[in-house]
């Protein structure tokens, strides 16, 4: 059981690092876009970010949590609740740094063009920096996650 729920948490915390790492890999280009182009191309090409990746790291989530609880008192318990922690924090500064941005374009785009081409400008460096850290995090959990299967592992590997 433990083996199959490990194997899990560590699959859907893998496919959770895809779009953030889209997205900073995207970075360097849609930084050089002008505003009304970054508006158009920004606007419309996430759409399944949010409807497939939130849910899916929301999972990846609650799966790391039941996974620490059952690691309780073993080697791996430390990088796990590092790791599950780190989950956490990636889902926090998504909320707190790109979300309200999510919610002032979605707001300018029903206002008018000019004015959402204005706060696409305005808000962009914001956006895209806080899917960055917001990655790293992420990031970072996988790495604690799995370095917590390792250490397990390697302490139950006899020493020669």
């Amino acid at each position: 059981m433990l083996r199959v729920w490990w194997h899990f948490t560590l699959l859907i915390t893998a496919l959770g690092l895809v779009m953030g790492g889209a997205h900073v890999l995207e970075l360097p280009v849609r930084m050089q876009y002008d505003p009304e182009f970054y508006m158009r191309v920004t606007s419309t090409l996430y759409a399944f970010f949010g409807l497939v990746g939130g849910p899916l790291q929301l999972i990846a989530l609650l799966a790391a949590a039941v996974l620490t609880w059952l690691l309780r008192g073993r080697v791996a318990f430390r990088s796990t609740l590092t790791g599950t922690a780190c989950l956490g924090l990636s889902l926090a500064l998504w909320f707190l740094l790109v979300q309200p941005v999510n919610a002032a374009w979605a707001e300018a785009l029903q206002a008018s063009p000019a004015d959402a081409v204005q706060a696409y400008a305005r808000l962009r460096s914001r956006w895209e920096y806080g899917h960055v850290a917001a990655f790293v995090a992420w990031c970072l959990g996988f790495a604690f996650l799995l370095n917590g299967v390792l250490r397990e592992a390697m302490a139950a590997t006899p020493r020669a």
